[in-house]
């Protein structure tokens, strides 16, 4: 995101917020619907942190990237606690997508690549998702956001040397996860 930021400024267009969330939406959900595993909850936490945005709309728009993605990281974290707290014999557990990429867009016309290219997401999702919450964290907002350290460790809480050790034990993990696969 900061790239586009960069890109406005390079045009010398003035960015707006919508601009801005509407640019950031489809990732958003993504980070959403891999820390919630179901696809209602994720809209509703990426909805109620946009809607939060608002709130910030006069702020510069270089701090509108660590702001969002802390008040989404927030949104999905009291999200995942009131699921915790949810008596399961009032409602039934929430169900988990068997297929986790059935939002995904379509990469080219040869169905043989794209479906290679869903399973090879399916499985990177299944092995994200099996992350530790905040390696899951740092690994999304470091690698898939590209935000710098300073920045992931501001929106996690945390300290850098903390981003960087969940990062480094994400990768780990994720490239035992997925090593058969290649």
């Amino acid at each position: 995101m900061a790239q586009a930021t960069e890109a406005w400024h390079e045009r010398g267009d003035p960015p707006t917020l919508d601009a801005f969330l509407a640019s950031i939406s489809t990732r958003a959900f993504r980070f959403a619907e891999l820390g919630l595993r179901h696809r209602d909850d994720s809209l509703d936490a990426v909805q109620e942190a946009m809607i939060r945005m608002l709130n910030y709309a006069d702020r510069p728009a270089a701090e509108w990237t660590p702001l969002f993605w802390s008040v989404l990281r927030s949104r999905v974290i009291d999200t995942q606690r009131r699921r915790s707290f949810r008596l399961t014999w009032l409602a039934p557990p929430l169900p988990d997508d068997e297929n986790p990429v059935d939002w995904a867009a379509d990469p080219g016309p040869d169905p043989s690549r794209h479906n290679d290219g869903r399973e090879a997401y399916a499985r990177f999702a299944l092995a994200l998702r099996a992350l530790p919450r905040r390696q899951r964290e740092a690994f999304t907002l470091r690698v898939l956001e590209e935000l710098d350290v300073m920045t992931t460790a501001s929106v996690m809480g945390c300290s850098e040397g903390s981003v960087k050790t969940h990062l480094s034990r994400a990768r780990e993990a994720l490239q035992k996860q997925l090593e058969d696969f290649r």
